[in-house]
Order: C-alpha cells, then sequence, then structure tokens
C-alpha cells in the first residue's frame, strides 16, 4: 500500500477532511484472497464477483392478486360478464395449459398464468356463483400480472462486484436462485488502546484512572464491518513496548487501529512508537471537531489508523475516516455518508475554523421539514450524549453560530 508521503510536523495546519480524505482513499489498495460463502451467512461481506441471475424474477407470468384469469377479449366492455370456471390455479402449482375460450379461471396470488389469459380480475371486484363469476366491465388487458423477468431476466447481473451485502441484496441473490456467493476475504485488524490511566473495565479503579470504553466502541464497529479483530488490550505509554507490539501485529494483520497518544504532550508517544518500528505517519491532524489528532499512516504492509483518546471523538472519527479506508482496503466501493436538511431547534456558537459534528435527534413527526434538536452537552469526551444520538449535525468551517429554524446538515448515525 503507498500512502501520501507527508512528514507532519508538530505546526502542520489541520487538512480539511473533504480535501485529504479522497486522496489517501486513492492510495489504498483492496486485500488479495477471496472465499466462497453459502448465502446465509454473507451478511456485509464484499463481492468479489458479480452476481447474475440463474432464473429469471419472477420465472413466469404470474398473478399479482388473488382473483379470477380470463382474457380480457371475453369480456364485454361497456358492461358485466358472467363466465364459468373452469379451474382453480393456486401458487405453487402448475396452470392449467390453456384458458378455454369464454371461461375463468379461479387464481391465487403468485401462482402462475394459463396460456391465453392476460388479465386477473381481483376478487373483490367480482361476484361468484355457483360453478360462474360475473366479472365488471372495463377490464384491460395486462391487469395484475406480473410478466416473467419483470425484475431481473434470465442471466442479468443482480450484483455487481465490490458491493458490500445487505439484507436485500441477500434477498435478491435467493431469488436469482444463487446459494453461494464468492466474497473478498474479511480483514484482519488489530486494535489496541494505550495509557497509564486505563483499566479494564470491571477491575476497578483508583484516582487518576479511568476504564477504557474505546475498545468497546472500536471492537462494536469492526464487528459491525465484518472484520477479524485482534484485541491487543491497553499498552503503557512506553513507546518501546508499543513500537514491539505494532511491528508484531503488522506482520498478520491488514490494519492496526489505536486510540490515544495521537496529540503533541510529553506523553503521547504513539507517532514516535510508530517510527521507531518502521512506520510512518501520512496524514496527522485534520480539521475536524472532535478528532483533531488523527494519523492515517502504514506499518510494513499494514494500514495504521490512529485515532483520538477522548470517547466520543474516537467514534465520530471512526465513522469518518476509518471507515471509509477500512471499506476500501477490503475492496468494497465507496459508501457516502447519506447527508440530510433539517431544521434546528437549537441555538450553538463556535469558533470558525473546523467542520464540527454536533449529537443531536432527529424529530420528522411533524409533517413538514424534520426537525432537529441536541442529544445533550457536546465535547469530545461525554459518550452519553452520543449514546442518544441518531444523527450528527455537520457545521460547515466557516460557521460561526447555528439559530433556531436555520437549515442544518445532518448525518444519520451508521452502524457500520
Amino acid at each position: 500500500m503507498n500512502m501520501i508521503a507527508c512528514s507532519c510536523p508538530p505546526d502542520v495546519k489541520p487538512a480539511r477532511l473533504s480535501r485529504i480524505l479522497p486522496q489517501l482513499l486513492a492510495t489504498v489498495t483492496p486485500v488479495t484472497g477471496t472465499e466462497t460463502v453459502p448465502l446465509a451467512t454473507a451478511l456485509g461481506r464484499v463481492l468479489a464477483e458479480p452476481v447474475t441471475a440463474a432464473t429469471a424474477i419472477p420465472p413466469w407470468d404470474n398473478a399479482a392478486m388473488d382473483g379470477y384469469a380470463v382474457a380480457a377479449a371475453d369480456l364485454q366492455p361497456a358492461c358485466e360478464t358472467t363466465l364459468p370456471v373452469s379451474a382453480r390455479i393456486a401458487a405453487g402449482h402448475p396452470a392449467q395449459a390453456e384458458l378455454p375460450s369464454g371461461q375463468a379461471a379461479r387464481i391465487f396470488t403468485g401462482a402462475p398464468i394459463p396460456a391465453r389469459a392476460d388479465a386477473v380480475v381481483m376478487q373483490e371486484h367480482c361476484r361468484a356463483g355457483e360453478g360462474v363469476v360475473t366479472l365488471p366491465a372495463g377490464v384491460v388487458a395486462g391487469t395484475n400480472i406480473r410478466r416473467a423477468g419483470d425484475d431481473l431476466a434470465r442471466g442479468a447481473v443482480a450484483l455487481q462486484a465490490r458491493r458490500r451485502l445487505g439484507p436485500v441484496d441477500l434477498g435478491l441473490a435467493a431469488a436469482a436462485g444463487v446459494s453461494r456467493l464468492t466474497v473478498r476475504r474479511r480483514l484482519r485488524v488489530a486494535l489496541v488502546s494505550t495509557g497509564d490511566e486505563l483499566r479494564e473495565p470491571g477491575h476497578g479503579s483508583t484516582p487518576g484512572t479511568l476504564h477504557d470504553s474505546n475498545r468497546y466502541t472500536l471492537l462494536g464497529l469492526l464487528q459491525q464491518l465484518g472484520c477479524e479483530t485482534t484485541d491487543l488490550g491497553i499498552l503503557p505509554d512506553q513507546p518501546a513496548i508499543i513500537a514491539e507490539a505494532l511491528a508484531r501485529a503488522a506482520q498478520s494483520h491488514d490494519a492496526l487501529i489505536t486510540s490515544g497518544g495521537m496529540s503533541v504532550g510529553e506523553e503521547d508517544h504513539l507517532k514516535a512508537a510508530l517510527v521507531a518500528a518502521g512506520g510512518q505517519i501520512d496524514q496527522w491532524r485534520l480539521a475536524i471537531k472532535p478528532g483533531k489528532p488523527v494519523g492515517v499512516g502504514t506499518l510494513g504492509p499494514a494500514l495504521f489508523l490512529g485515532l483520538p483518546g477522548n470517547p466520543a471523538a474516537v467514534a465520530v472519527t471512526f465513522l469518518l475516516v476509518a471507515r471509509p479506508l477500512l471499506l476500501r482496503l477490503n475492496g468494497a466501493d465507496d459508501q457516502p455518508w447519506p447527508r440530510l436538511r433539517a431544521t434546528a431547534s437549537f441555538h450553538y456558537a463556535r469558533a470558525p475554523g473546523r467542520r464540527e459534528y454536533l449529537a443531536a435527534i432527529l424529530d420528522g413527526d411533524s409533517g413538514s421539514e424534520a426537525r432537529v434538536s441536541l442529544s445533550g452537552r457536546q465535547g469530545s469526551h461525554i459518550l452519553s450524549t452520543l449514546a442518544a444520538a441518531d444523527v450528527l449535525v455537520e457545521l460547515p468551517e466557516d460557521c460561526v453560530a447555528v439559530r433556531p429554524g436555520d437549515s442544518v446538515t445532518v448525518l444519520p448515525l451508521l452502524s457500520a
């Protein structure tokens, strides 16, 4: 993987994410290696080969409604017509060879249309009698019939390669008669937290220490991305120990993700440890809030992603930076974050210069344009506000204030 070379001195001006992310994505080479998996286990995987329909969808003309199959030519155009009912056709059973002239067939949703029939009249519009049915005037050929191949023709591409598979994609593949899919192998990601102040949840804490929440946030996000994650635990603020752990992990992983230690303080050792291990930082410091100290680089063949130490910042920067890079590394097409417009129900003043993301709640029940309100106090260290949110409000770099009634951009919070 060839990344953008950048020495990134401590006083480097933070880069705009909208400028640097496309450049970083363009330099990421997807991992090689594929496997063929059962359809039932393919959710979230990235297709390595296109999926073509083994059969047309639907495979034959079929009824869209419960009712009566008829030939429109057998009916009176301006008045009701009564016809004998010659057959009963249920889904899963073959149709009679041909609908006899001047007759109707009782038919159910999904059942095949018999030859010569060209319309299905809803049962609610008919009056059934003993062996006959009375049909309304004005029946048009083609009514309530799903034509063979109306969704996909046999041999058509149902799903393109590089697509990350969602639940509906699996349904489409099944409908196309496909039971196994060739997908990219899962990414192997090593995850580590750094900091002498960190303790494992459930192991107690002492003054000056706190429980490591970042690793569990990241483990969940990586699990949703379908990655095979190695949890390296908490490493102390000792560059030699960090460098050794990263160098060892880089030999067998596609990506290394750390949290903490990416700032410029005397106890922030991660960048030095990465360089000591033989790696490099290719981009550092982004003009975003929360999350300015974000490192992107390489260590051997592995992608390195150094995320901030604050809990809300680590989640936001993962979604903004790490997620698209990991998807590209896994061979997936870009999946731009959906951006919607909503009316602000809050006031928020800020200093310009960085693109800021506010944890918020979208209220779309008013029937007009959706309104958005903040989900609590904002801060890179406040995880509860982010947990309560369902969207992020995106404020551009030049914004100095948001007032009630302003139109703002919102990003639905993604499950990776």
